[in-house]
């Protein structure tokens, strides 16, 4: 079953709270649904910020001939045999065999975004998600050993009670998390306003675990903040790439260029991604041609992505920032404008993600495999994954997180007015 390339994917880590976009983030659900060609297939790959899936015939085996795979698969069923013959306790279950080498085969991938699900956890994970905009709001990443988060949302349940980048959810309600599907734990994470969940994480530098009481809240997701800074310097900072962000941006724009700024800033610091062609629209408005960027899929086929005409700042200086919590469809766009030279990225090194994947029902009601099948490049063919994008100029974030200090803003602003020494 082959994606149609065609179709517009939301990057990995997506998705508002209750799935909002690249990242996932715990405190609001989509309103953002992925165009398909084929609305049967609007079900968990939109949900979860990946390809759409033509629902059509699994493509045949690239083993050489029939002969070859029976002599490579015989141990296969003399294990089989065996194990029905003379494992002791009898009858075995087929099914639970069946499932099990699926996931063996797919765990020897050594790809941590490649697995299984069975039928029961793939109906957990697929079951549709309400309207309500309720959870602890903090974009995380579902796609790692734990449930990670990527970034707490400003005035938030997750940032108020102290989670940060990097945080690894080891527990939800004392229940042990290892091994569950980072797209379960987060509807475990998730639930109604007022309701309280407790989370065990794993913090980086620290020997033990920590312990976090939070109480979930109705999360309300603003798409676009944009304004005017002392100096005549034009600040949009986008929090999202969902439907309404390029509409919105837009909007900002037309009202921020007719004030004929010497500088733009874009601030993409705490944006956890969202759809591919949002950040394509997005990069479009600042630049105004070339590739913002390349797909390499498994056949070593590729798939670029121009810049689309029209963009409304495509020659104010620029600077943007980024943070830790900068992901997916950030990441896409911050590359793009620095590769181009289009201006300067300004901040902390990104979270770097940069592989896509799908997920295809199994024929049976079997479950469903996910799979790993392409990754993005940047415009000079760089791969961010695991890497992040480095700032051209690194202004670390004050250690105490004080919210009336923001030392790199300010250097965005100075870079934009003062002249170059």
């Amino acid at each position: 079953m082959i994606p149609d390339r065609r179709v517009r994917w939301a990057l990995g880590c997506t998705l508002a709270a209750a799935l909002l976009g690249g990242t996932f983030l715990l405190g609001t659900v989509t309103g953002n649904r992925l165009t398909s060609a084929n609305p049967a297939a609007q079900t968990l790959p939109d949900l979860l910020g990946q390809d759409s899936l033509d629902q059509g015939t699994l493509p045949a085996p690239t083993a050489d001939a029939p002969d070859d795979r029976e002599t490579l698969f015989a141990p296969f069923w003399q294990s089989w045999e065996i194990i029905h013959g003379q494992f002791v306790d009898q009858p075995v279950d087929d099914v639970s065999l069946m499932r099990g080498a699926i996931q063996g085969m797919l765990d020897a991938l050594g790809d941590q975004h490649t697995f299984y699900m069975d039928p029961s956890e793939y109906e957990q994970a697929n079951i549709p998600l309400s309207g309500d905009y309720e959870g602890i709001g903090a974009w995380v990443d579902p796609d790692t050993e734990f449930l990670t988060i990527v970034s707490p949302m400003e005035g938030s349940p997750a940032e108020r009670a102290g989670l940060k980048p990097g945080d690894q959810i080891i527990a939800v309600d004392g229940e042990d998390m290892t091994g569950v599907d980072g797209n379960l734990v987060i509807r475990r994470v998730l639930g109604p306003a007022g309701t309280q969940v407790h989370l065990t994480v794993r913090r980086e530098g620290e020997i033990d675990a920590l312990e976090f009481e939070l109480t979930r809240e109705r999360i309300v997701v603003a798409s676009v903040e944009g304004r005017m800074l002392p100096g005549q310097v034009a600040y949009v900072r986008l929090l999202t790439f969902g439907d309404d962000t390029t509409p919105d941006l837009r909007s900002a724009l037309d009202t921020l260029m007719a004030e004929e700024p010497v500088g733009l800033i874009l601030d993409l610091r705490a944006n956890g991604g969202g759809y591919l062609h949002t950040a394509v629209e997005v990069a479009s408005e600042f630049i105004g041609e070339g590739p913002i960027l390349f797909e390499r899929f498994a056949d070593g086929s590729e798939q670029a992505y121009p810049a689309e005409s029209g963009g409304r700042a495509l020659d104010v200086p620029m600077v943007v920032l980024i943070d830790a919590g900068t992901a997916s469809a950030s990441e896409i766009v911050a590359g793009a404008i620095q590769d181009t030279h289009r201006g300067r990225l300004v901040g902390e090194t990104s979270f770097g993600k940069g592989s896509v994947q799908v997920w295809i029902p199994l024929q049976g009601d079997g479950g469903a495999v996910r799979v790993t099948t392409a990754r993005w490049y940047t415009p000079l063919n760089r791969l961010i994954h695991g890497i992040g994008l480095t700032p051209d100029v690194v202004v670390p974030a004050p250690e105490d997180g004080t919210a009336e200090v923001d030392p790199a803003l300010d250097r965005a602003v100075e870079l934009l007015t003062q002249p170059a020494s």
